[in-house]
């Protein structure tokens, strides 16, 4: 069996290639910057360089393919909505033309929504392109990723995080590895069709209020959510270096998702993932905001 994943350096790829390695694949990784490829693994993938952009070279180097891992690299460009569109369009003639059977994407939670929910909208068009490709498509509506906590070391690490979400609102959590599992699940099997929608929730939702509650118990650091106005996370976005529309793709996944949303997925036994944010915290972060000693 032939298979292959993009972004196999990123949160959720770089498990994927581990999975499909020990599982006996030999897996065919498609990188932009193959440096950032783990030096362990060079001897058992088969590396292609690639801009998923270019939709040709996209075309050859999944020629052959029996199922894909798709993970569209976070974009952080003048537009962002534009260039999830550009490579969502690419991979997706890239697949009808090579003749790849299954297909799994990395989706979000929020994705169902198809509009008003910033950058998510951006899977949501990947998910279209990709349901007209012909191919069997899985699409993993994921929770909030723990590790989108370490872009925000430097907050935690003062005790408090901005939130634009109501602080008492729940929401799914989930860990990157337990995604990862569940798409090399679905990319061993070759026992199915047609288009399919999976939840990954994670363990338990949790509100920002619970969720740092959690950290600060894993870490021993303390830490809380501090709720602010769009307008003052706006201005912090911008003060960072973000364009208009990078502004309004990254704030748009917290605003889109607040006032009564419901994500599609129910949680049961088929979305909920195993790992904790408590043990991924402690084992995660928790060196992080220890400060080290001698």
């Amino acid at each position: 069996m032939t298979i292959a994943t993009t972004a196999p350096s990123g949160n959720v790829g770089r498990h994927v290639v581990r999975d499909l390695v020990r599982a006996g694949i030999r897996p065919r990784v498609l990188g932009h910057r193959p440096e950032s490829l783990s030096p362990a693994l060079r001897d058992h993938v088969d590396l292609r360089v690639v801009d998923l952009a270019d939709e040709a070279a996209v075309e050859e180097s999944i020629r052959g393919v029996e199922a894909l891992f798709v993970t569209v690299p976070a974009v952080m460009s003048e537009d962002p909505l534009a260039d999830y569109a550009r490579f969502g369009a690419s991979i997706a003639a890239a697949v009808t033309r090579s003749g790849v059977a299954r297909v799994v994407l990395q989706s979000s939670v929020g994705a169902e929504l198809r509009h008003g929910a910033g950058e998510i909208d951006g899977l949501a068009r990947v998910e279209e392109l990709l349901d007209g490709t012909g191919a069997a498509v899985l699409h993993l509506r994921c929770g909030f990723f723990f590790s989108n906590l370490l872009p925000q070391i430097d907050q935690l690490r003062a005790g408090e995080v901005p939130v634009v979400l109501p602080t008492d609102q729940p929401m799914a959590w989930v860990a990157p590895t337990d995604i990862a599992r569940v798409a090399t699940s679905w990319l061993l099997r070759a026992d199915w069709s047609g288009r399919h929608v999976q939840g990954v929730h994670g363990p338990e939702d949790l509100s920002w209020d619970e969720a740092l509650a959690v950290v600060g118990r894993a870490t021993g650091h303390s830490v809380r959510a501090r709720r602010v106005t769009d307008e003052e996370m706006r201005a912090m976005l911008a003060g960072a270096g973000m364009s208009a529309k990078q502004v309004e793709a990254v704030l748009g996944m917290s605003t889109g998702l607040r006032d009564g949303f419901v994500p599609e997925q129910i949680r049961d036994v088929t979305t909920t993932t195993p790992t904790t944010l408590a043990a991924w915290s402690y084992a995660v972060l928790r060196p992080l905001l220890t400060p080290s000693e001698g």
